[in-house]
């Protein structure tokens, strides 16, 4: 997220009246789908660290470092913004910039950590922006010049074949630009973007593999999860290209994996995801929303990073994972650390599912009572899904209703009047987890 907008994912309401006889609920598939052949083999799971900017320092390297180890962190991801890097032509690195990449990378491998560098950010020198927009670029500042594609993607390809031969193994991934499909551009800018991706992920693959082949290349780095731009990328060339594709899913987490990994399935693809951003603010009640994410409280937050790592354990064409982030700022409560360095009951949620990431999640509840002729049904659930509720009289589904949890995850939905206060039967389940894990009450 980097202190910068993201897409938020609409809610989906949807409810369905039905004289039809009993049916398997759409999501039974998807779920049986998503967990289908379990891996007895957890994901690689870390934390976004501090990223490189003009005033890194090595303190904040180690700190950030000191923190991952703390969380028993496998893997942690950072930003290398290219145009910090190489701010005023190709080879001119910038000795700094690099002394606190050096020490980020030397400080995670001394602990057993291994880095997911993010490297986007095009230089002046190298931006394919428009003339106007290009005479107010700055290699001392950002500048929206910078979220333009290199005029030639070859030029990019060169520097991550730089990073990957300096820092080689001690490397994670190197993940190939930031959220392409950003609609506020500001990441990837400008005319053909799908095409222009490509041509990068064209460029800094092979580059990538002949400086040293065993870094893996993520691809991708998507925020939609319906498909539409990983389609587009498919036409555009990208097969064979990466070894994995990075998504950055903050709404509907487990949804969205399930969404693209069903693209990917439908387009011919089994790489894995590496879900590499997610996570949620907790700066509720003084603020209702944060970077377009609802503001939960510190509880919520906790349980959530909790209930999202034991869904994905085990799912094996999810790689790995890292939470969005080590720290808050003044803009941002998504750190499992306050602003002032307390612990947040995240970190200790978080130190605990990357040491042990298999478990259940939270169960779905339900409770119905009736009120002014009609039935309410409530309760609660695991985030990062949908949800669905179906009503029964006898053997016979007579009402359906597709819904999401409130930002504490709870929920509260009154049935249709014309199903009657009495004898119905009613269960709830999340999609992800399937009718295995339905919640079931009758009235």
């Amino acid at each position: 997220m980097d202190l910068r907008l993201r897409f938020r994912a609409i809610a989906l309401a949807l409810a369905t009246w039905t004289c039809a006889g009993l049916a398997l609920a759409p999501a039974q598939g998807s779920a049986r789908a998503s967990r289908a052949h379990l891996s007895q083999t957890a994901p690689l799971g870390g934390i976004n660290v501090t990223s490189l900017g003009a005033g890194s320092t090595l303190a904040e390297a180690d700190q950030a470092i000191a923190v991952a180890k703390e969380l028993h962190a496998s893997i942690v991801r950072t930003q290398i913004p290219w145009d910090t890097y190489e701010p005023q032509g190709p080879g001119q690195i910038n000795a700094r910039a690099q002394a606190f990449t050096d020490r980020l990378v030397a400080d995670a491998s001394a602990a057993g950590i291994r880095v997911v560098m993010t490297v986007d950010g095009t230089p002046c020198w190298a931006s394919s922006a428009p003339a106007a927009v290009l005479r107010k670029c700055s290699h001392t500042r950002q500048s929206p010049a910078n979220a333009w594609p290199p005029s030639e993607p070859a030029r990019y390809g060169a520097f991550v074949a730089y990073l990957a031969t300096r820092y080689g193994t001690r490397l994670a991934g190197i993940e190939i630009w930031n959220e392409p499909d950003q609609s506020n551009e500001a990441y990837w800018a400008g005319p053909h973007k799908p095409q222009r991706y490509a041509e990068l992920l064209r460029a800094a693959y092979p580059a990538i593999k002949a400086a040293n082949p065993q870094v893996p290349v993520l691809g991708g780095s998507l925020v939609g999860s319906n498909g539409a731009f990983l389609r587009a990328l498919y036409a555009a060339g990208i097969k064979g290209y990466y070894d994995a594709l990075a998504v950055h899913y903050y709404d509907l987490t487990l949804g969205s994996l399930r969404s693209i990994h069903e693209t990917q399935l439908a387009n011919g693809d089994d790489t894995p995801l590496w879900l590499d951003e997610f996570g949620w603010p907790s700066c509720w009640p003084r603020r209702k929303l944060e970077q377009e994410q609802a503001c939960v409280t510190p509880q919520v937050q906790a349980a959530n990073i909790r209930n999202v790592v034991r869904s994905i354990a085990g799912i094996p064409w999810v790689a790995a994972y890292a939470i969005y982030k080590t720290q808050d700022s003044p803009a941002e409560a998504f750190g499992v650390l306050s602003l002032h360095g307390a612990r947040k009951p995240a970190f200790a949620a978080l130190a605990s599912v990357l040491s042990s990431p298999f478990g259940a999640a939270s169960p779905v509840t339900l409770s119905l009572r009736s009120r002014g002729g009609r039935v309410v049904a409530s309760g609660s659930g695991p985030v990062g899904d949908f949800m669905q509720l179906e009503a029964f009289r006898g053997s016979t589904l007579r009402y359906r209703a597709l819904f999401t949890l409130n930002r504490f995850n709870r929920y509260s939905l009154s049935l249709p009047a014309v199903l009657g206060t009495q004898g119905l039967r009613v269960r709830v389940f999340q999609y992800w987890s399937g009718l295995a894990k339905a919640a079931a009450s009758s009235i």
